[in-house]
């Protein structure tokens, strides 16, 4: 539908507009209805009155032999009719150009009066004197009628439609506080979970109409399930952590009390990789509950990890595109966020020998750009690339990295909880594999 674009698209104007919509057109028609029809016809009707008297009148002034006996017939009209009418001997009438065709009243009048008068004439209606003028040009002269507004016209009748544009405006305000108070349960309801989808617990109580609550409650009960789960499967994965880590310092410590050889050597690194693979696994199954939001200054995050990775003797280098200078703190997560950055900076040593980090901030999002030198991933093969627990064998090297795929899966979910992406693309300066994350402000 063409007009859907142009639609609003929020719950609460989608409603004022179906409640308003038909009240305006509601209001148009009677409107139409009420000046086209009923006040059109009775100003007609009325003017069709006035008009046939002024004929009459006109006809005897026309009969008259002389002058003095067709003023004497305006002045017996004028007593009988009621209203001001003279005759001025000699003069002539310039006829009036057509009324404006939104003046409804003036229209009916000039139709109404021409249909029954045949002579040259000239109408003149005064809405601040409240009085219709109209000129007849006899062979006596030009006869004059001062008529009442009230002879012609319907008194007031435009409090009808002043009526029914207050009594409008009034159910309009009443219903817009109405719809204000059953939306905003609704948006209380979309915000909580939305910041629960990124870690945080915002005070939510049911209210509203019945099917809101009904919802706000089913998810609290979800919420509240989904943290159980979450604190049962930390304490769980905090007492395997303990279990493995205590059998792995014993190993650690009988090796060093061995000779060096070559077989120990061996082991003491198959140590250090499961120590490393527990890590790892334990980040990515606890997730980044317990961490709360914190204001820091993305550029200085960005700076220490290359300066982390340059420290360990990496070959990285950082590009800043900063577009509004002295704005680049945000809220995040920052154990969370350094986290992701290590994870695609290790990503890409792991399969290049140079990585470049590009660091982009502006008024919409702020963007990390990590490109390497590797072989990159087939675009068919990146989706997969963010599984847990996926190797990509074939595009990338196993014997040099270590790990056992978590670290992809980590950066996407650190993203997505932060409401951004990340996207893996074909790098144009490297030739490698560029990883964005793109997180909104």
């Amino acid at each position: 539908m063409f007009l859907k674009k142009y639609l609003p698209k929020s719950l609460f104007w989608r409603t004022v507009l179906i409640v308003v919509l038909p009240m305006v057109i509601l209001q148009a028609v009677v409107t139409y209805l009420f000046v086209e029809r009923h006040f059109d016809g009775v100003t007609r009707q009325m003017t069709a009155g006035v008009a046939s008297e002024l004929r009459y009148m006109v006809e005897s002034v026309e009969g008259a032999e002389t002058a003095a006996e067709a003023k004497s017939q305006v002045a017996r009209a004028a007593r009988t009719l009621g209203f001001d009418i003279e005759l001025e001997e000699g003069a002539t009438v310039q006829a009036n150009p057509e009324p404006i065709f939104y003046d409804v009243i003036l229209r009916a009048i000039t139709e109404e009066v021409r249909e029954r008068i045949f002579q040259k004439l000239a109408i003149e209606y005064e809405r601040e004197e409240k009085r219709v003028l109209v000129w007849v040009e006899t062979r006596h002269g030009v006869v004059g009628a001062n008529i009442p507004r009230n002879r012609i016209v319907a008194s007031n009748p435009h409090l009808l439609l002043v009526w029914m544009a207050v009594t409008a405006v009034a159910l309009i305000g009443v219903a817009l506080v109405y719809l204000r108070n059953q939306v905003r349960p609704i948006q209380a309801l979309a915000k909580a979970a939305d910041a629960f989808g990124k870690g945080r617990t915002l005070a939510l109580s049911p209210s509203g109409a019945q099917e809101v609550r009904m919802a706000a409650g089913a998810f609290l009960d979800m919420r509240e399930r989904i943290d159980r789960h979450i604190n049962q499967r930390t304490a769980m994965l905090s007492g395997v952590s303990h279990d493995m880590r205590t059998p792995l310092t014993r190993m650690k410590l009988a090796l060093e009390m061995m000779d060096d050889s070559a077989e120990i050597a061996e082991l003491r690194h198959d140590v250090k990789d499961l120590e490393h693979i527990l890590e790892e696994f334990l980040d990515y199954a606890r997730g980044e509950h317990g961490e709360s939001y914190e204001t820091v200054d993305v550029l200085d995050l960005a700076r220490e990890v290359v300066g982390e990775a340059r420290r360990k003797g990496a070959e990285i280098s950082l590009y800043e595109r900063i577009e509004m200078p002295g704005e680049t703190r945000m809220s995040l997560r920052p154990r969370s966020i350094k986290r992701c950055l290590h994870n695609l900076v290790d990503n890409a040593l792991s399969y290049g020998e140079r990585v470049m980090l590009r660091l982009t901030v502006n008024r919409a999002f702020i963007e990390v750009a990590v490109e390497d030198d590797g072989p990159g991933i087939p675009a068919e093969q990146r989706e997969a690339a963010f599984r847990p627990f996926n190797r990509l064998d074939e595009a990338r090297n196993r014997n040099r990295a270590g790990g056992v795929g978590l670290g992809l899966a980590l950066a996407l979910d650190t993203a997505r909880s932060h409401g951004g992406e990340l996207i893996l693309d074909d790098g144009h300066t490297l030739g490698g594999l560029l990883a964005r994350l793109r997180l909104p402000r």
